[in-house]
């Protein structure tokens, strides 16, 4: 777990961490990003008939919010885990150990000036967006939270580097719970027993993220005081080969860390160019109010992302495991496995990516009316967003891959060609399609990035293209078997459970859900293709099931 080196415990292979390490991704972002979906039943409920422009200005300050906290960070979590793994490897502990504590004062400087600039730019920033005065207290809570996340980002870097992926998981976890009760203790108080301003109720909700940020410092501290012992013996182990001067290590490491500002904001600077540029360019061809038009937004941004995003959290998990192990043999010369990892890495991306988006096109209806309302067009909308998903997701994996063998200009580059693509289709792609407009440039940009990033990955590490393709077409035709099993359930099961009211959709949605998981687990160990992903203790999970 920290490299040293048991002689009587065998070696984990890449295979083997990558699944440890997925498991432990998997608990931590999908069990907090469900959290942050669960949340949002009471919450709209709560909100009324308010809950569409309530989630347009959530969504709203948060996407600002993002930005600012990624160049608050300065990509730093990513290029401390790159830059850990790469000493932790060759043993230089001492190394990664100073580059730790530097990082982490400049992570207190950054917050604080970060989370001030953020608050009083907050009124130009909101009269910009499309969210008018409504959306500057939200934004103002929001910028308290910058002071303390930079600082328990790069602790989870530190642990991500160090491949110990359970810490990262657990403050994922801890985060969300603190996030989510504060949340919605000061809504319900708010529109229940208060006010009913749901303005007030928004604002209270994305200070919550603050909250939230605390609790998972808490866990960190915790673990990194634990492990503290055994950090300190393998530091006291290193050669000391490499005389490090602190200081120009962490300028090194943000020079590294750059890229990832880019790269890491990619995904969020697509979201402000639809922010800033759908409302007013829908009121230049349509007669929509404002609050029509923020409504709209809700539909498409705000209300899809919250489902789709649980999803993307799978990539997401990918990507954070599989940087450390890229970088580690890369950095070992060993282009054997760099080129498995590769292959394996994007064969694991399709392996759980492709069920998972199908899965909740098919069933895009019920969770829309679970979730917010029945509505014909948000449903269509999040299947358009669950699409594009898969994009987003393999954007976040293939430029973590690429910044992880240096090619951080390649990755930069790519990710600016498409956003390119995505600015000139922007605006003839929402005269045309309106609230799908935005959803549709997205795809396009992102599908010039991933291709541009796999065929770059290929130039430098030569993964196996066939087998890689064999795998995904084998993969991806297990998944149309799941959806075809999971379609047949949701017809008979539609039959009996209407999706028009909350309760008898989730019904229909956790029985279509059972129906689909247990088909494309068991499709999926009978072929032996999980072995193949996640190695041959898969075996035993054959044997229990009886499966031959």
């Amino acid at each position: 777990m920290m490299n040293n080196k048991d002689p009587e415990t065998p070696e984990l292979t890449n295979e083997d961490k990558m699944a440890r390490g997925s498991a432990w991704m998997t608990i931590g972002n999908i069990g907090s990003r469900l959290l942050g979906v669960i949340w949002v039943l009471p919450w709209v409920y709560w909100l009324g008939d308010n809950y569409l422009p309530a989630n347009a200005l959530f969504n709203m300050s948060y996407n600002i919010y993002a930005l600012f906290l990624m160049i608050s960070t300065a990509g730093l979590p990513s290029a401390i885990a790159k830059q850990v793994s790469y000493y932790n490897s060759i043993n230089e502990y001492r190394a990664s150990q100073k580059l730790f504590m530097r990082a982490m004062q400049l992570m207190l400087g950054l917050g604080a000036f970060f989370s001030v600039l953020m608050y009083f730019a907050a009124p130009a920033l909101a009269r910009n967006a499309g969210g008018g005065v409504e959306l500057i207290p939200s934004m103002r809570s929001l910028s308290v939270a910058i002071l303390v996340i930079p600082l328990m980002s790069v602790i989870r870097g530190y642990f991500q580097g160090l491949q110990n992926m359970a810490p990262y998981a657990i403050s994922q976890l801890v985060e969300q719970v603190a996030r989510v009760f504060y949340l919605l203790t000061a809504t319900f108080i708010i529109m229940r027993l208060g006010s009913g301003d749901y303005v007030a109720a928004v604002t209270q909700s994305t200070f919550a993220a603050f909250i939230g940020a605390l609790a998972s410092i808490a866990v960190l501290v915790y673990y990194y005081r634990k492990e503290k012992a055994k950090i300190d013996i393998l530091v006291d182990m290193s050669p000391g080969n490499v005389k490090v001067n602190t200081t120009r290590l962490l300028l090194q490491t943000i020079r590294e860390a750059v890229p990832f500002i880019i790269v890491g904001s990619g995904i969020t600077i697509y979201k402000l160019v639809d922010q800033y540029t759908f409302i007013s360019t829908m009121e230049r061809f349509t007669e929509y109010s404002n609050q029509q038009l923020q409504s709209l937004f809700a539909l498409f941004s705000g209300n899809p992302d919250k489902l789709v995003m649980v999803v993307i959290g799978l990539a997401t998990s990918l990507a954070t495991v599989g940087l450390p192990l890229v970088t580690e043999a890369f950095a070992k010369k060993d282009s054997p496995a760099l080129a498995k990892l590769v292959s394996n890495n994007l064969q694991l991306y399709t392996f759980v990516m492709f069920p998972s988006t199908f899965g909740m096109m098919l069933l895009a209806y019920p969770l829309n009316t679970l979730f917010y309302q029945p509505n014909r067009l948000g449903a269509s909308l999040l299947i358009a967003v669950s699409f594009s998903g898969l994009l987003l997701g393999l954007f976040m994996l293939t430029s973590s891959m690429l910044q992880g063998i240096y090619e951080n200009p390649s990755a930069v580059l790519y990710f600016v060609i498409g956003l390119a693509v995505k600015f000139l289709a922007q605006t003839v792609m929402i005269y045309m399609l309106e609230s799908y407009g935005p959803v549709v440039s997205t795809i396009l940009g992102f599908s010039i990035t991933c291709f541009l990033n796999l065929r770059k990955l290929h130039q430098k590490t030569g993964f196996n293209i066939g087998l890689t393709l064999r795998r995904v077409v084998l993969i991806f035709l297990l998944s149309m078997v799941m959806v075809v099993s999971a379609a047949i359930a949701r017809g008979v099961f539609g039959m009996v459970f209407t999706q028009e009211q909350k309760t008898q959709s989730f019904v229909l949605i956790v029985l279509v859900a059972i129906v689909g998981i247990v088909v494309y687990l068991y499709t999926t160990l009978k072929v032996r293709l999980v072995d193949k992903l996640l190695g041959a203790r898969v075996a035993s999970l054959r044997t229990k099931l009886k499966i031959k």
